[in-house]
């Protein structure tokens, strides 16, 4: 290769449209806005979500619902069972020791739940958020107290 093959590259240009330049130029007179109307004039166009009429959007659309989720109170759970297997007699059983056994995973921000699902024979101290009334009376009937933080 040498310098005399080297050329411009031809390509495609697109020029950009020249308004208002006369009528010989086919963009002139009204440069491209049409006759009349808020969209031929200088501060001119539509309002926004403006249909011209028609029924607009929002309106033609059903509304849908309402959700309660933002509302809701969030807790991890944990059942009474898994407190007999994990924990020995007179333990403490607090958020903090349930995870470090692994009972609990998941945010740290949400409270525990306990729930009365499975047997309890060991005296324990709980601690939790929030306990289900079959958990409470599991718990008081094997000789533990519940505390509310």
């Amino acid at each position: 290769m040498d310098l005399t093959n080297i050329r411009e590259l031809t390509r495609a240009r697109k020029y950009r449209k020249r308004i208002g330049r006369g009528v010989g130029s086919g963009h002139g007179k009204t440069s491209c806005r049409g006759i009349k109307g808020c969209g031929s004039r200088s501060d001119g166009g539509a309002r926004f979500m403006s249909e011209g009429g028609q029924m607009p959007l929002f309106r033609r659309l059903p509304k849908i619902g309402f959700s309660n989720v933002k509302f809701t109170h969030r807790f991890v759970v944990v059942n009474v069972g898994d407190l007999e297997d994990y924990f020995e007699k007179g333990d403490v059983v607090d958020a903090a020791q349930l995870r470090k056994k692994r009972l609990v995973s998941g945010s740290e921000q949400l409270p525990v739940k306990i729930l009365g699902d499975g047997e309890l024979t060991k005296s324990l101290t709980v601690k939790a958020g929030k306990f289900s009334k079959s958990a409470q009376t599991k718990i008081a009937s094997a000789g533990g107290t519940c505390e509310v933080i």
